[in-house]
Formats: structure tokens, sequence, C-alpha cells
């Protein structure tokens, strides 16, 4: 049986229109990241439109099993959907291409390991270097990740 094909995602179509995509952390744990129309995500994010549909549908059909945690509370409140699940949830900084803040936090986290066998394998090249949970983190277009100060604004 031959593999089934994937759409490759471009830069052009993401820029300036909303763009979720997913990422793993070093310990396995899953954030929704919410690109906001920067378009500098890592390119193994583009890599399959299907796949990338198929994690937000595996997610999005999970059980709510927590309270919503946004402790900016406001407008973060209508994000918290994924958090409820247990994905960790980041918004990019308007103006600031890469610049990522926590907008939710699971208190029982997803891990990489509960995913389908397929959607392992297309977080592994998504694994960033960092812990989610981090207040700001700095994502590259390489997939190179850190963590940064919350007094850096």
């Amino acid at each position: 049986m031959e593999p089934a094909a994937h759409t490759v995602i471009t830069r052009e179509e993401i820029a300036g229109v909303e763009f979720d995509w997913f990422a793993a952390d070093e310990q396995g744990h899953i954030a929704q990241l919410l690109a906001a129309g920067d378009d500098t995500v890592p390119q193994a994010a583009l890599q399959s439109e299907e796949l990338l549909e198929a994690i937000h549908v595996w997610i999005d059909t999970r059980p709510e099993h927590e309270e919503a945690n946004a402790p900016a509370g406001g407008f973060d409140e209508h994000l918290t959907a994924p958090q409820r699940r247990g994905a960790f949830v980041y918004d990019r900084l308007p103006g600031q291409p890469g610049m990522y803040r926590l907008v939710a936090a699971p208190r029982t986290p997803l891990t990489v390991s509960g995913l389908p066998g397929h959607l392992q394998a297309y977080l592994q090249p998504l694994t960033l270097g960092v812990t989610f949970g981090a207040g700001r983190l700095f994502i590259g277009p390489d997939g190179h990740a850190r963590a940064l100060d919350e007094a850096l604004d």
C-alpha cells in the first residue's frame, strides 16, 4: 500500500491569516500555537495539511476534563478549549515574529504517547527544545525554540 500524499502548506498561504499549529515539548506535552498571521512557523508544521487537520480533529474530539485555566482572563478565556482537553495554548505576540505568550496551561497535559502513531510521527520533527508552561517562547522557522524571561516584552 502506498503512503498517502500530503499537501504541503506554503508560507504565502498562512501570511496574514489565522494559522494554528501543534508542537511537543521535551516532556512530550502537546501545545496548540496560534500564529495569528505570522508566517515564521517551523517548516515542519507546514509539511502536511492532512496531518495538521487530523491532529486538530483528534484534540477537538477529546472530552473536556478540566476547567479553563487562562491566568490573564479576558480575551484569553475564549482560547481555552484545547487547554480544557489537555493541550497548552500559546498565542503569537502582535508585531513580534516567532514570539508566543502562554494563554492557557492544562493541569493534566496530553502527551504525544497518547496520540495515534501517525500523529506521533507528525509531531516528532515538531518537538521543541523547551518545556511548555513557560510564559513566553521564541520559535523560529527552523524549529529552534527557547523560553524567554517573563520580564521581556
